[in-house]
């Protein structure tokens, strides 16, 4: 198939990138390198004789021109992700993800191809689950709401919302086949340094101590990016999730950031003295997907444990510090 990956030098996108590439499909990672980077691994991929890269900043209608037309499937990747970045430019978050997703709706309107799989994002439960208004897990059909408009950490859960609305209007309005898909708290190698994981993990490299943590209560469910990439590309493959959401997550290991601290602690033998501050305004108490819709439709099954994915998750941290 051919394949169109806008944000494709991110985290995720790197990863469905070469997960794409290795299944022999034509792949064209299309990014303004704002977060993503070109680093030794996308530098490495794109000598593929079926990967092509192109530098184009996607809330410029015009940069589209760059792109060649009538892919099989689009995956939309592109956004600002990052706490520090919610709360440091939420404007910029929100005109950005907004805005790249509106300019290739529109470019698809104009040309063919199948289907476009977007990433919302967890996020977009945050404030229906601090209002106590929802199951946890959470399934895909509950109300989706913000908490609070005056909290700048609202912008990105705020643009990916409209963002869901966009999708699901022009599916309707233009006669696309759209796939809205909501990650729950993917890590990973190569995800960066503003979540809580890789976070902990370079911390822990540096043997810092006191060890802070924000929140010890409050409990996730972790997903390797393996079973992210697998679940992506299951959504893009079946007609079965055309114009659907879906949830993509593990279920299996939720767990409290205090016993994820202690966790990690005994897997990188380090155990430094344990300050726990309060979480930051707007970080739900809660987090957990219900994927029952992903099981039923794909045959969906998150594969890798949580000791499994944070060991291989520092030892490419750990190398990256030694080289």
């Amino acid at each position: 198939m051919k394949v169109l990956i806008a944000g494709g030098a991110g985290f995720i996108g790197l990863h469905l990138a070469k997960y794409l590439a290795e299944k022999r499909d034509d792949v064209t990672i299309c990014d303004n390198l704002f977060r993503g980077e070109m680093d030794s691994e996308l530098t490495d991929l794109i000598k593929s004789e079926n990967v092509e890269f192109v530098n184009a900043d996607l809330t410029d209608g015009k940069e589209f021109e760059k792109i060649e037309p009538d892919f099989d499937l689009v995956y939309h990747l592109a956004a600002i992700n990052g706490t520090n970045f919610f709360y440091d430019i939420p404007h910029v978050v929100l005109r950005v993800n907004v805005l790249t997703l509106l300019n290739t709706l529109d470019w698809l309107t104009r040309k063919n191809c199948q289907k476009l799989i977007w990433t919302s994002s967890s996020e977009v439960y945050a404030g229906a689950i601090a209002l106590n208004k929802v199951p946890v897990p959470t399934p895909e059909d509950i109300p989706l709401v913000i908490e609070d408009v005056f909290n700048p950490r609202f912008s990105y859960a705020a643009s990916k919302i409209v963002g869901e609305s966009l999708c699901l209007n022009y599916a309707k309005s233009c006669g696309l086949n759209v796939s809205i898909v909501r990650p729950h708290n993917i890590y990973g190698p190569r995800m960066g340094y503003e979540h809580v994981i890789p976070q902990f993990i370079t911390r822990i490299i540096r043997r810092e101590d006191p060890f802070r943590i924000y929140g010890g209560s409050q409990s996730r469910a972790f997903c390797f990016i393996e079973d992210l990439v697998r679940g992506l590309a299951s959504i893009g493959e079946s007609p079965k999730t055309n114009n659907e959401i879906v949830n993509i997550g593990n279920d299996k290991e939720e767990i409290t950031i205090i016993n994820l601290t202690g966790k990690m602690f005994d897997l990188f033998h380090f155990h430094p003295e344990l300050e726990i501050l309060p979480p930051p305004k707007g970080s739900v108490n809660r987090r957990c997907p219900d994927i029952t819709k992903a099981r039923e439709l794909l045959g969906y099954e998150p594969q890798i444990d949580l000791n499994t994915g944070l060991q291989r998750t520092y030892d490419w941290y750990l190398k990256c510090q030694e080289g």
